[in-house]
């Protein structure tokens, strides 16, 4: 058997490499967010053909179903309370063994009442990764480089989406596996991201923590108002087309399974190519502006999508807005993290997706009523409305000037040179050596 001094170099570089608990924190994060992206996208990709075709859904139970797949969302705040002893990492790592069982039984269903429960399983698990994961990506970094992680592990999982769309395609392309294999397959997927992100090393803002952060079980603070309103507005205008995008290009264009795939295909690799410049663009002229021009996008993918009956332009709004959709995410949660002290990111995102999915849960239920005396149309010009509110909200936004009383505290005390007096019970080690320019091995420059 070789010993270590006769190992390839290649393999010598990589143990040198994952001794460092960021780079082994980033790599981790990197193989989970890979395998979520692949099991989600897989998954989104043929639903909709799914609901349609084999269980027979109409359009107001789209509504429905999507109604019911944000109550975990809505309920988010009371299961991660629940679980608040529970360390970050394992967290979402239960997060993710959650959304494998979910998925892995999608394909047993037959109707609206059966696949339900599966709905709700795989919406726990995902809802509480999208939260989780936000907050251990930025662990890892500097506040200052909060977009550029953020953007590189959006890249990362819009590489496993790309993986995804293209076996997708050739699956459907050529008739090799039924619609229950493929939900099997993302259920594995899931599990793979679980086992990946169970060892992610405790971290805060980019230094490792002698134990694991203490985590508050539920946080509501005033000073937050914005973040929450933020997040209430995107909810209802997320989900009206989340509930509704997909559902036209396969209604009422009548647009199959590889076509979908080749669409989403499109949407993957132009996010992968532009996630990191978001990010970095983020970290460079802030969350104000960047949601505003977010939010007049919004405007005109929605209203091409409710004002224009042609497939052409349905598909370019489908992929405009597709792009987008996560930079309102990642601007909130940057915003958050610079006015908030770090035991409150992790249970306040939970929050921010309690007050997101309060919303969801009305507003596609009332969509999908509507869609029984109106056409397709009216819901979209209703989430056009959310997102002409949510621009003068972002023009507010001034996190220098709307740090919490407990973080100026912090900044203070770590001014002076006492370090966190605000969080005794997570003594920092010494930090690990950053390089001159402050950017973490392996991040993006």
């Amino acid at each position: 058997m070789a010993t270590v001094d006769q190992q390839p170099v290649s393999g010598v570089a990589i143990r040198q490499f994952l001794s460092d608990p960021i780079n082994r924190g980033i790599a981790l994060l990197a193989i989970a967010t890979l395998s979520f992206g692949f099991a989600m996208a897989a998954q989104q990709n043929i639903v909709s053909n799914y609901f349609e075709h084999s269980l027979g859904l109409n359009g107001s139970q789209f509504g429905y179903i999507t109604a019911i797949r944000e109550v975990p969302g809505f309920l988010l705040i009371f299961v991660t309370a629940l679980f608040f002893r529970l360390s970050l990492p394992h967290l979402t790592a239960l997060a993710l063994v959650v959304l494998s069982v979910g998925f892995g039984f999608f394909g047993v269903s037959n109707s609206f009442l059966s696949v339900a429960p599966w709905v709700v399983l795989s919406s726990a698990g995902y809802h509480t990764f999208l939260q989780t994961s936000s907050a251990l990506s930025m662990s890892l970094v500097k506040e200052g480089h909060s977009g550029r992680i953020l953007g590189r592990m959006a890249a990362i999982n819009q590489g496993g989406a790309l993986l995804a769309m293209a076996v997708v395609f050739l699956v459907f392309q050529f008739d090799v596996l039924s619609y229950a294999a493929v939900f099997a397959v993302c259920g594995v997927a899931a599990l793979i991201a679980a086992i990946a992100i169970i060892r992610f090393p405790n971290m805060r803002d980019g230094e490792v923590q002698a134990k694991a952060v203490r985590r508050q079980p539920i946080v509501v603070r005033r000073e937050y108002s914005r973040y929450y309103l933020l997040c209430t507005l995107d909810g209802a205008r997320q989900q009206i087309f989340f509930s509704f995008g997909l559902w036209v290009l396969v209604n009422h264009f009548a647009l199959d399974v590889p076509v979908i795939s080749l669409v989403l295909l499109a949407v993957a690799i132009v996010a992968m190519l532009t996630s990191q410049y978001v990010g970095r663009l983020l970290d460079q002229i802030g969350e104000r502006r960047l949601l505003k021009y977010v939010n007049l996008a919004y405007i005109v993918a929605l209203l091409g999508y409710g004002l224009i009956d042609n497939v052409v332009a349905a598909l370019f709004c489908y992929v405009l807005y597709s792009l987008i959709m996560p930079m309102s995410w990642m601007g909130s949660s940057t915003y958050l993290r610079k006015i908030a002290p770090h035991e409150d990111i992790a249970p306040s995102l939970a929050m921010g997706l309690t007050m997101q999915h309060a919303a969801a849960i009305v507003v596609p239920v009332a969509a999908g009523f509507i869609l029984n005396y109106v056409g397709y149309q009216i819901p979209f010009l209703i989430a056009v409305v959310f997102a002409a509110l949510t621009i003068p909200v972002t023009q507010r936004l001034f996190p220098d000037q709307q740090k919490s009383p407990r973080r100026i505290a912090q900044d203070a005390a770590r001014a002076a040179g006492t370090g966190n007096a605000a969080a005794p019970q997570t003594p920092v080690s010494a930090p690990i050596p950053r390089p001159a320019n402050g950017v973490v091995a392996g991040a993006s420059k």
